[in-house]
């Protein structure tokens, strides 16, 4: 146990007049615990990181933008989305594209035009994402090339868009574009070729930017449902930025781990695995490193051997993304013949992660810290987390929440506006967990009644399934509706994923429910074995059969040779796999 408990360095952080201070506000009529000292919008963060001036901030193959061209760039895209294009404050503006250093240069352009950011998912189909820019009202959008041409055959469906703006994915000569169309079509490298020239020394858009204004619409993944889109403030995602330098602040404080070495001559640079239209990619790495003067190294798609390539040539100091991409990296033929000793962080969050991948972690990368948080696109990224010494101790857990956040446990059955001391409380009490704090979005982009469903008083009613023990620490036992039921009893399909991971041949695995005539259900497993691994389904239902109550032990078991389909966000999607599963 580190010298400090995570209480007192709370307490010493926010104590008044320091950076953390805390000061309560009321936002949308509710009283609210705030970070004092945090940025007001996205703007400011912009205008913060110019001071960083020649040093390296987008990486892309063998192309560099510094922090100064980056703020350049940024401020010639804002005057031209409000001069060329009539982009007011408040107008929404997409990105769809995949990860590409055109995207945050859309990104921050919009944020400093006053406008709303729209990323849209890059996997979307072409009537997806006509879904999106229809229902957000967007008046232009970045893509790329290969974006494009999924939304082309619906851009006369869309009215209300102004300009498409196109990126060439390939790097070579823009993309042909078509010669006549209703809705003008350029190429980003011409638009941006146009909005240097027009002035010599950047100039920001004359736009008051409160922090209670709109920044970003983030739709959710979509895999229940038509896809809703969480509103977040300027304040949410500040809001967020500022939590993240408080967890650094406090595990340098504990000396528990996972903090910047101060000592350290190299720049900060995280390789950016996950995508950026998603809350992590967005305002736990892309604003994050914008704040901080954090060099960005970006891949076309994820592979682990180029991962590893880039963490060597890069000094990469940060890596993670989903615990599936780190395992991959761990399993890679390439990793021992690779320098990997500048990493001294992975980070990950998402999905479960096995507890075993902590081990693996401590025994691969002797000089990096793991950590592993909770948050959902709702909660503007992160609310919680576990990392350092405190995950090694607390392996399953995803940490306590940060200071400006509140969590709670609404058991099933509970009613309450909000939660209060009639709830039961302790380590062992199962129930929904709610979230409250400056980070929670205000609700559903044109949707109230999906809004008036999912919020209350402030609170945010997470469908995750949870418990907090006596030191505060969450564990996430499972999504509310991805609980198998057998016979009356609940399984929960993050601890039976938990214990296949033991199992020294299982990579990756899925636990479904299996429909059954007298039980209801019956638990499925879906398992993706090491290469060059071999288990039977007996063996495999013996192993969690001494780790578990009967119940939970899978009666059927499928072996895939292939990854398990997951959304952009790293989760698995468990009705496809399970459609595909029963159909087999």
């Amino acid at each position: 146990m580190p010298a400090m408990t995570i209480a007192e360095a709370n307490a010493a952080l926010t104590a008044p007049g320091q950076m953390f201070e805390i000061e309560e506000r009321e936002i949308r009529g509710v009283l609210t615990r705030t970070w004092k000292n945090a940025p007001p919008s996205l703007r400011e963060v912009l205008d913060l990181s110019r001071g960083y001036g020649d040093k390296d901030f987008l990486v892309y193959e063998n192309e560099r933008t510094t922090f100064d061209s980056h703020y350049r760039i940024a401020a010639a895209l804002a005057q031209t989305l409000r001069v060329r294009f009539g982009v007011d404050k408040g107008d929404r503006v997409a990105i769809v594209m995949r990860n590409l250093p055109e995207w945050a240069m859309a990104f921050w352009g919009t944020a400093a035009a006053g406008a709303i950011s729209v990323p849209l998912n890059a996997w979307w189909t072409g009537p997806e994402l006509h879904y999106g820019l229809h229902d957000s009202g967007s008046s232009v959008v970045f893509v790329d090339s290969e974006r494009f041409s999924r939304i082309r055959p619906h851009l006369e469906e869309l009215p209300g868009l102004e300009a498409v703006v196109v990126a060439s994915e390939d790097r070579g000569d823009p993309p042909e574009l078509p010669a006549s169309t209703k809705i003008p079509i350029i190429a980003f490298s011409e638009l941006l070729e146009g909005a240097l020239a027009s002035a010599s020394e950047p100039a920001m858009p004359d736009v008051d930017i409160d922090p209670e204004d709109d920044a970003t619409i983030f739709y959710t993944s979509g895999t229940t449902g038509r896809p809703k889109g969480a509103v977040g403030t300027h304040r949410n995602i500040c809001t967020n930025l500022m939590s993240l330098f408080f967890i650094a602040s406090r595990a340098g404080l504990r000396g528990t781990g996972g903090a910047p070495d101060p000592a350290s001559k190299l720049q900060n640079s995280y390789l950016l695995s996950v995508p950026l239209f998603h809350a992590t990619g967005c305002h736990a790495i892309l604003v994050a490193n914008t704040a901080a003067g954090g060099k960005l190294v970006m891949m076309h798609h994820f592979d682990p051997e180029r991962a590893l390539e880039l963490i060597e040539r890069e000094q990469v100091t940060t890596f993670g993304g989903v615990p599936a991409m780190v395992m991959q990296v761990l399993d890679s033929p390439e990793f021992e013949r690779r320098d990997t000793s500048s990493v001294t962080s992975i980070a990950y969050g998402g999905a479960p992660a096995p507890p075993d991948l902590v081990r693996r972690i401590r025994e691969h990368f002797p000089g990096g810290a793991p950590s592993n948080g909770y948050g959902l696109t709702e909660t503007s990224s992160v609310t919680t987390m576990n990392s350092g010494d405190d995950y090694v101790r607390k392996p399953d857990s995803v940490g306590p929440p940060v200071p400006v956040c509140e969590v709670a446990v609404v058991p099933d059955g509970a009613t309450c506006s909000e939660p209060d001391a009639s709830l039961p409380r302790g380590p062992e009490v199962l129930g929904e967990l709610w979230v409250k704090g400056p980070n929670v979005v205000r609700g559903y982009w044109g949707k109230p009644e999906e809004t008036a469903a999912t919020f209350t008083s402030g609170w945010l009613h997470t469908g995750d399934i949870a418990r907090i023990d006596e030191e505060g620490f969450v564990y996430i036992v499972d999504r509310a509706k991805d609980m198998v039921i057998r016979g009356g009893e609940n399984v929960y399909s993050v601890e039976v994923e938990a214990a296949l991971f033991e199992h020294p041949a299982v990579a990756d695995c899925a636990v479904i429910g299996v429909p059954h005539p007298v039980l209801g259900e019956e638990v499925g497993a879906v398992v993706v074995l090491r290469p060059g691994a071999s288990v039977d389904a007996e063996a495999l239902a013996r192993h969690v059969r001494e780790r578990m109550a009967a119940f939970n032990v899978p009666t059927h078991i499928w072996f895939r040779s292939e990854p398990l389909p997951r959304n952009p966000q790293g989760k698995v999607l468990k009705r496809q796999l399970r459609d595909e599963m029963l159909r087999s």
